[in-house]
């Protein structure tokens, strides 16, 4: 009959859209698991490594418990959310909820922010700025940021007004275009602006220096055999990333501006041509790994700050499914973050395989 045929209907569309919804679930439960395990063996590898225990490593440090908090408070909530499709939590929970999202988020970006300027001031004003970098330095650094976080995120408590009971949406609100502007500007547009700066100073000054190994090199060939031209190779071999560092070349050219080695009798004798090619490489690596950095941080949060901007100013209305979409876009910032910056430094990558022995003997 026609009712049969109406109820089986409707009757494989629910289980279809029971079985997207676990799919759902599923990836969105496993990338929250991955989040929080590679923050906190971050976490553990700077805690437990001393090689480890510097002041640009603690605000990779302190990024990864931002991450981490991310994925232990705001994720699963978020998860629940959208399975329910109501809220169901109440209105105490709500409001925690929305201000941690928002507070630990905008921290996680101006973190980047703060790792962008200390490189920038390692690179730039290298012999003042070494003496300067401490453990305190990170910290006050770190405070500000948490300052700076918390601001962005606590005004709507003053005037948000939610029914007692019987909440059934729990979502940011656009009431006032001062305020929306004030928070994207402030937790993102902002610190992009600074951080595009900041990296692109960063490869200015890293062509500069590699423009300099460059002559130095010329000089150390045309006077071959003598003491001077052993004093060129090694100014020459200040400039090239590989030789300085097997670490993440965009920590290894901060190096560059302070340090002079000796290099080893085997990169001596190698030809011009040769260590141009490594040279060469490990700059293409760094512009790489810069251009990683800068492109995941932009692809993961711009379109969800453009859609908020346009929402406060009343040109979007976005579906439930879009701005899920581009939230989680950009909570996956947070499992990106820790892997861009440890996963090309060889320090990490033994303290990560230490970290695995210990495990497997435990």
């Amino acid at each position: 009959s026609i009712c049969q045929q109406t109820h089986n209907k409707s009757q494989t569309s629910s289980d279809l859209f029971t079985d997207r919804m676990a799919v759902v679930v599923v990836v969105l439960g496993l990338l929250t698991l991955l989040t929080a395990l590679i923050n906190i063996a971050v976490i553990a590898a700077i805690c437990t490594t001393k090689k480890l225990h510097l002041p640009a490593n603690y605000l990779i440090c302190s990024l990864a418990v931002t991450d981490f908090l991310v994925a232990i408070l705001v994720m699963p909530i978020s998860i629940l959310y959208i399975t329910m499709e109501t809220w169901t939590l109440g209105q105490v929970v709500c409001e925690a909820w929305l201000s941690i999202d928002m507070t630990c988020c905008t921290c996680s970006i101006l973190h980047l922010c703060v790792i962008a300027l200390d490189r920038y001031w390692a690179i730039t004003k290298a012999i003042e700025y070494a003496r300067k970098r401490s453990a305190r330095r990170a910290a006050v650094m770190v405070g500000i940021v948490w300052v700076i976080s918390i601001f962005i995120s606590m005004p709507p408590l003053f005037w948000r007004q939610r029914p007692g009971s019987g909440v059934k949406k729990c979502i940011i609100e656009h009431d006032h275009l001062g305020y929306t502007i004030y928070s994207t500007f402030g937790a993102f547009y902002i610190p992009m602006i600074v951080i595009l700066i900041l990296y692109y100073r960063i490869y200015h000054a890293a062509k500069t220096l590699y423009q300099k190994r460059g002559s130095s090199r010329h000089l150390s060939s045309r006077s071959m055999g003598s003491q001077n031209s052993m004093d060129h190779c090694r100014v020459s071999h200040t400039y090239c990333v590989s030789d300085l560092s097997n670490s993440d070349p965009t920590l290894a050219i901060e190096k560059l501006n302070v340090t002079i080695r000796v290099p080893s009798f085997e990169t001596d004798m190698d030809g011009p041509d040769e260590k141009n090619q490594i040279c060469t490489s490990r700059e293409r690596k760094a512009a790489r790994i810069l251009g990683l950095i800068l492109g995941a941080f932009i692809i993961c949060w711009l379109p969800f700050f453009i859609k908020e901007l346009l929402v406060g100013l009343r040109v979007l209305q976005p579906s439930p499914f879009v701005s899920d979409l581009l939230t989680w876009l950009g909570y996956i910032n947070s499992l990106i973050n820790p892997l861009l910056y440890t996963s090309f430094n060889d320090d990490f990558k033994l303290a990560f395989k230490k970290l695995l022995r210990r495990k497997e003997h435990a």
